[in-house]
């Protein structure tokens, strides 16, 4: 089977000039896709419209029809960093939708793996309103989707992205079958995914929250992932792993900085895709969130297709965080004893 990927230009058509989440971004990816020859390797999934019960998984059908309406009216803001122009509506619609389907894709085993290249991104967005960029909240309602459809027992989400995922923690929070994971700089924005956020009641301890200072670099999350995602992941055992794929925790994002090199992206992919292999037959779909240097972005989704693909291929012409790295080893030994990780195979 092949690697499957969606996109279509219609989200491109979700842009603001100067505003950092614009369709600039995909054009990159596919530009640098294309010109490697690597998008002739792949299998195109086609997009589409979520259904409105789709969408009701996991938002209140009054904020769908607040999205709906403003787009109508010409656009404007859900909150100061997130517009709404007239084609964001249909475009946000189309972006969870595409989502599930890759995930529906890899479920039904038409492709072994995929990538939803798609925007807005999702993982901020919440039941009720929009922020931080994201209008549905498309990596959550993939993973509800596979529950309450496909019917399965278990699912990981992997957040790699540099802000915490709140939007998606909030979304499946009820769901004790969901483990959300998130590495995030902290304290940054949206503020929340602090170390002791765990969850609670059915979902106690399916959250795990890894806050990280500035600077932490690629070896930090080396030692997080061999000390705490993937033991943390084996012991919930997924039927499916979905990633929250942003890539804006490189060095040179202009956004923040928790010092990944693209090097160090590309090993973070690597180790999922294996970890798929290991646990849940290969099922593994990464969904494009963040990431707001254009070079870096290009070149980080280049390397997670080889990944994805099991090429041995990884791209880096900006090379290391020139910041020395922190030792962390006292706070992964931390993060194992609150999470009950200590008897677990590293």
């Amino acid at each position: 089977m092949n690697t499957g990927y969606v996109y279509d230009e219609i989200f491109l058509r979700h842009t603001m000039p100067g505003h950092p989440e614009n369709h600039h971004r995909l054009e990159a990816i596919m530009q640098q896709l294309a010109s490697t020859g690597v998008l002739e390797r792949l299998a195109h999934i086609p997009a589409r419209p979520a259904t409105r019960a789709e969408l009701e998984r996991a938002h209140r059908p009054r904020y769908i029809e607040t999205v709906r309406q403003m787009a109508e009216r010409g656009g404007g803001y859900l909150d100061p960093d997130t517009y709404v122009t007239p084609d964001t509506f249909e475009v946000a619609v189309i972006a969870a939708g595409s989502t599930i389907e890759a995930t529906s894709a890899v479920l039904n085993g038409i492709v072994r793996n995929a990538f939803a290249l798609v925007r807005p991104p999702g993982h901020h967005a919440l039941a009720e309103h929009g922020m931080g960029f994201c209008i549905f909240g498309n990596v959550a309602l993939a993973a509800l989707t596979a529950r309450q459809v496909y019917g399965l027992e278990r699912v990981v989400i992997v957040d790699f992205d540099v802000h915490h995922g709140n939007g998606t923690q909030a979304l499946v929070a009820a769901d004790p079958g969901i483990c959300y994971i998130s590495t995030h700089q902290f304290p940054h924005y949206p503020g929340s995914g602090a170390m002791h956020e765990i969850g609670s009641g059915v979902t106690r301890g399916n959250w795990i929250n890894i806050p990280l200072a500035a600077g932490a670099g690629d070896r930090a999350f080396q030692l997080l992932y061999a000390g705490v995602v993937i033991p943390a992941t084996r012991r919930f055992k997924p039927d499916l792993i979905l990633v929250s794929a942003g890539y804006d925790a490189h060095h040179s994002d202009p956004l923040a900085d928790l010092a990944l090199s693209l090097a160090g992206y590309a090993w973070l992919a690597r180790t999922l895709v294996a970890l798929a292999e290991e646990l849940c037959h290969g099922r593994i779909v990464f969904v494009l969130e963040g990431g707001y240097n254009l070079q870096v972005l290009a070149y980080g989704v280049l390397n997670t297709f080889y990944a994805l693909l099991g090429d041995t291929t990884v791209v880096d012409p900006l090379g290391p965080s020139p910041r020395p790295e922190r030792d962390i080893r006292e706070y992964v030994a931390e993060l194992r004893r609150l999470h009950h990780l200590d008897n677990q195979v590293q």
